[in-house]
């Protein structure tokens, strides 16, 4: 794998992140019940192909 395709693969990470961290951040500051749980969760599978890219981007 490439240089930029490791860099690629770290931005998509980052990114997703940030999707993460903004859902659960909205989750918990203005929802409540099954709409927190569900997009709480959400936020969660977002984290999964993250740590891959993450994973990808550092071998």
């Amino acid at each position: 794998m490439s240089s930029m395709d490791k860099m690629w693969a770290s931005f998509i990470a980052m990114g997703l992140m940030l999707v993460a961290v903004l859902l659960v951040t909205f989750a918990r500051s203005k929802t409540k019940g099954a709409v927190r749980f569900i997009l709480s969760f959400l936020a969660f599978l977002l984290l999964i192909p993250a740590l891959l890219y993450g994973l990808i981007s550092m071998f």
